[in-house]
């Protein structure tokens, strides 16, 4: 079957838990600067998850672009990775309203890398699938996917000894994948080269 329903349904839930997650947003009860300073961490936690929704988005986008069949593994494996996405809300919320005590923070940290876990398993289901193969090529090695799971744990371990470490772990893995990430656009564009060669 074709993507476009499975790419059209992950973009609408995406949008909702966006939106979920902005709600979450508290109105700062003052009306002066100490009053929106107060409210400050619950912005930037909604920013760090907004910005992990945005990565798995734009990464699924890319995904799809070299996938022109898929699988009823594929769909369930699209739905196991929209479950941990969908946690996003929840998880944020409880940090940011916790003050960042341990317990929330590992149940963050997990969140993560469940969502990084259920990402991975879509891209296996994939590779067995009809055309997998162009998949597999574009991204090669994957050590930016390989290596997020290993921050994520390191996080969580980290929140043992101080929260904000863990945090501090988690916006880093953030910025490794705010690199523009063109392993697909490179394979995109290198293909009608590599089909002339064959």
């Amino acid at each position: 079957m074709r993507t476009s329903r499975l790419e059209a349904f992950s973009d609408g839930v995406l949008a909702i838990i966006i939106t979920i997650m902005v709600l979450e947003l508290h109105v700062p009860s003052g009306d002066d600067w100490q009053a929106l300073g107060d409210s400050a961490t619950g912005f930037l936690t909604y920013a760090l998850s907004f910005v992990y929704v945005g990565i798995y988005w734009n990464n699924h986008h890319h995904m799809f672009q070299v996938v022109e069949q898929i699988t009823g593994g594929v769909l369930w494996a699209n739905l196991h990775l929209l479950f941990w996405l969908s946690l996003f809300p929840f998880s944020t919320a409880w940090m940011d309203e916790s003050g960042f005590q341990r317990t929330p923070v590992i149940v963050y940290g997990l969140n993560l890398l469940c969502a990084a876990i259920a990402y991975f398993v879509v891209q296996r289901m994939i590779f067995r699938g009809p055309g997998g193969h162009r998949l597999r090529d574009a991204l090669g090695n994957d050590l930016k996917g390989k290596a997020s799971p290993a921050m994520y744990l390191a996080g969580i371990a980290l929140s043992f000894l101080q929260p904000w470490l863990a945090v501090a772990a988690f916006v880093l893995a953030a910025l490794v994948w705010l690199v523009p990430d063109r392993r697909v656009e490179r394979y995109l564009r290198d293909e009608p080269a590599r089909s002339g060669t064959r």
